[in-house]
């Protein structure tokens, strides 16, 4: 398996480029870039923009391997607001054609919520309304990933909806492509599951995988921890792994930051990825 870490896990404000060179020095195979709504890579960045990064990638010797976007909590696909719902379609297409330009091969979605108790303004939706309505987008969607040749990963995420790994399994395989699949975080399942469990049940749909670890008897946001600190079973995780033949990203999606030094995570995640993969680790922290 290649080690990847997620843009989100780098100090806040810093720019894609020095993300992608501090994330080549911190020792990872990838970096996986996120897509906002203004900023340097964004719905307004050009095509010469994006491929810009791309080229700092390939000079660096790093690969761009997915594409993440954050924008399914304001726009959604589950909404009950036909515009909202259409401004999520864009969203997600954009997404597809900005990855294919950084030659990612994945897009994480978040597909929408029932509720989000971390977003106290966020409506609710019924949760047979919201299963339909994504549903209806994601099948219609299937076309627009084919033709990118960019894979859609659905992510379990804390939304209220897809809250088990054979609900997952059956909202992929009633859209029927194999141009949309799971991006399964391991930190998230555990306040209600077992990672290895989805592992197993997902199988062959897993299209990329997030690493987050998480305590049980933390309390929200805050019980996510450093990986190996919470309760995510990680030899567990990696042999369910290997059993189903995954050989594709592990991506470190590390939250919340450091409050100092927030560039040490880079440095401290990429020597737990290293135990956990069995790989030699070399150096322990910046110079």
């Amino acid at each position: 398996m290649k080690k990847g870490i997620n843009v989100w896990s780098f100090p806040e404000g810093m720019a894609a480029s020095d993300c992608i060179r501090l994330a080549r020095k911190a020792g990872y195979d990838g970096i996986e870039l996120a897509l906002a709504e203004t900023g340097e890579l964004s719905l307004e960045s050009s095509p010469e923009q994006i491929r810009e990064l791309k080229r700092i990638a390939d000079g660096e010797g790093i690969e761009l391997p997915s594409l993440a976007c954050g924008l399914g909590w304001s726009y959604a696909l589950t909404s009950t607001s036909k515009p909202n719902r259409d401004k999520a379609i864009d969203i997600v297409k954009r997404q597809l054609e900005i990855a294919a330009l950084l030659k990612a091969d994945t897009i994480l979605v978040v597909p929408g919520a029932v509720g989000v108790d971390f977003i106290p303004e966020a409506d609710v939706t019924e949760y047979d309304v919201a299963y339909e309505n994504a549903l209806e987008a994601l099948s219609g969607l299937a076309e627009s990933a084919k033709a990118a040749n960019v894979s859609i990963g659905v992510e379990n995420v804390w939304n209220k909806f897809l809250l088990s790994p054979l609900e997952m399994r059956t909202f992929l395989d009633s859209i029927g492509s194999e141009w949309v699949g799971a991006y399964l975080d391991t930190g998230n399942t555990l306040l209600n599951g077992y990672p290895e469990h989805w592992i197993k049940i997902l199988n062959r749909r897993i299209k990329k995988v997030h690493f987050k670890d998480f305590r049980r008897n933390g309390a929200g946001l805050s019980a996510f921890v450093d990986l190996l600190a919470g309760d995510v079973d990680y030899p567990a995780v990696t042999a369910k792994l290997r059993e189903i033949g995954y050989s594709d990203y592990v991506i470190a999606e590390m939250i919340p930051p450091y409050r100092h030094f927030p560039e040490q995570i880079v440095y401290n995640t990429s020597l737990s990825m290293d135990a956990i993969l069995g790989r030699t680790q070399e150096g322990a922290g910046p110079t």
